[in-house]
C-alpha cells in the first residue's frame, strides 16, 4: 500500500448511511405467499437444499426458515465461490462452515454452479450426502415411499434455478430449463409443482421463490445483500449500492478499484469516482440549458454506478467475503 493510501485511511467513513432505510425493505406479497406454501408442503419434503451467495454466508439468510425446516436434513450450497477468496483461505472457510453448522445446517458445500465440472460434483458428492442424511432421519409419514422430495430455498438471485437445471441436465440428460434463470432478483415468483431430476432413485425438486427476511438487522447487512444483487438494484438505487461497495472496500483497505478504474488515488467520495469513470468511458449526457440555450455535458452517474457495481460483482475489484467471519 502506498504512503498516500496509508495517510488517507483515517479519512474514510466508519459508518455507512443510507438516505432512506425503507429502500432496503422488499417483502412483496409473493414472498409471504411463498412462505405459506412452503409450510404447507413441508410434510411431504425429505430434504432441504438451501442455496446462498458465498460472499455473504450469513447476511440475508432468512432465519424464519430455521423454525420450519429444523426437523429435516438441511444442506447449504454456498454458491458463486469463485467470487470469493475462500478457495485459498482454508482458515476462513472452516470458520464459516463451523458457524453455519452451529446455526443448524447439516452440511455445507462451496460451489460455482455455472462451472460445468460442478454438474459431476452434484451427482457424485452432493446427492449421495443428501441421501445419507435422509436415511439417518425419520421420514414420518413417508417411510414407505420410494421416491424423494427435495425443497430448494434461498434468497433471490443466488443460483437456485441454476442448481435445479444443472441437476436435471446431469441426471436425466434433459436439455433446456425446467425453471427460469435470470440475473435479476425475483425471477421465480411462486412455489412450483414437482420437477423430476433423477430416475435412480426417483428424486423430485420443488422450486420456490427467493424469499427475503421481512427486515434486516441493520443497514450494512441490507447493503451487503444489495451489493450481491439479491435485491433489485432500482429499489436501493445504483448510486447507493456503488457508494456502499466503495465504503466497504475502503473500510477493508482494498484499493484495487483505484488501479482498475485508473484513478489517481483512493477516495471516499462516490460522485468523484463515478465522474472520473464517466470521463474515461465518455459516459455523459448532453443537456440543453434553458436559460442560455447552450448545450452542456454532465456525467451519467447512474450509468457509471452500474459499471462500478458490475466490476465488483464480476470480481474485477477483488474476491471478497463481505461478512465478518469472527
Amino acid at each position: 500500500m502506498s504512503d498516500k493510501l496509508v495517510k488517507m485511511k483515517t479519512a474514510f467513513r466508519k459508518v455507512f448511511k443510507l438516505p432512506n432505510v425503507n429502500m432496503l425493505k422488499w417483502y412483496p406479497g409473493h414472498m409471504l405467499k411463498g412462505m405459506l406454501q412452503i409450510q404447507a408442503k413441508l410434510q411431504k419434503i425429505d430434504c432441504i437444499i438451501e442455496v446462498h451467495d458465498a460472499r455473504i454466508p450469513f447476511s440475508g439468510r432468512n432465519i424464519r426458515f430455521r423454525d420450519i425446516i429444523k426437523l429435516r436434513p438441511h444442506v447449504l450450497l454456498l454458491n458463486k465461490v469463485d467470487l470469493t477468496n475462500l478457495r485459498d483461505d482454508n482458515i476462513k472457510k472452516d470458520k464459516i462452515i463451523n458457524k453455519l453448522k452451529q446455526q443448524g445446517v447439516d452440511t455445507v458445500f462451496l460451489t460455482n454452479l455455472k462451472e460445468t465440472h460442478f454438474e459431476s460434483f452434484l451427482q457424485k458428492t452432493v446427492l449421495p450426502v443428501t441421501q445419507d442424511l435422509i436415511s439417518k432421519r425419520p421420514r414420518y409419514n413417508r417411510e414407505e415411499v420410494l421416491d424423494f422430495n427435495y425443497l430448494v430455498i434461498g434468497v433471490p438471485n443466488v443460483g437456485k434455478s441454476t442448481f435445479i437445471n444443472s441437476l436435471r441436465s446431469t441426471l436425466l440428460k434433459k436439455k433446456g430449463h425446467a425453471t427460469s434463470v435470470g440475473a435479476i432478483a425475483g425471477i421465480t415468483r411462486s412455489v412450483l409443482s414437482k420437477i423430476k431430476v433423477s430416475s435412480n432413485p426417483n428424486i423430485y425438486i420443488i422450486d420456490t421463490p427467493g424469499i427475503m427476511p421481512p427486515k434486516f438487522d441493520n443497514i450494512e447487512t441490507g447493503m451487503k445483500v444489495a451489493a450481491c444483487s439479491c435485491l433489485p438494484d432500482h429499489l436501493v438505487g445504483e448510486i447507493n449500492i456503488a457508494d456502499f461497495i466503495l465504503f466497504w472496500l475502503n473500510k477493508h483497505q482494498d484499493f484495487q478499484y483505484v488501479k482498475y478504474f485508473e484513478l489517481s488515488e483512493a477516495t471516499d467520495n462516490i460522485v468523484q469516482v463515478l465522474t472520473k469513470i464517466a470521463i474515461k468511458r465518455k459516459a455523459v449526457n448532453r443537456i440543453k440549458d434553458v436559460a442560455t440555450q447552450q448545450y452542456t455535458y454532465v456525467p451519467n452517474l447512474a450509468q457509471c454506478a452500474q459499471i462500478f457495481i458490475a466490476a465488483f460483482r464480476e470480481g474485477s475489484l477483488g474476491k471478497h467475503v463481505l461478512d465478518d467471519v469472527e
